[in-house]
């Protein structure tokens, strides 16, 4: 199951640099998980300061 990044979204860029596979880009507003390159690890929703991550 992927993981989505909610509202509480700061943009601070760290799940980005946590992704092992570059899932995680800057959308509108704030970033964005690709749920097709998603391998559902957990890095990021672990990186995030906000908890802005859950799977989905």
């Amino acid at each position: 199951m992927a993981y989505v990044i909610k509202d509480g979204c700061i943009s601070c860029g760290t799940c980005a640099g946590g992704c092992p596979v570059g899932a995680i880009s800057e959308g509108d507003g704030k970033f964005e998980i690709d749920k097709d390159t998603c391998i559902s690890c957990g890095a990021c929703a672990g990186s995030c300061p906000v908890g802005a991550i859950e799977e989905e």
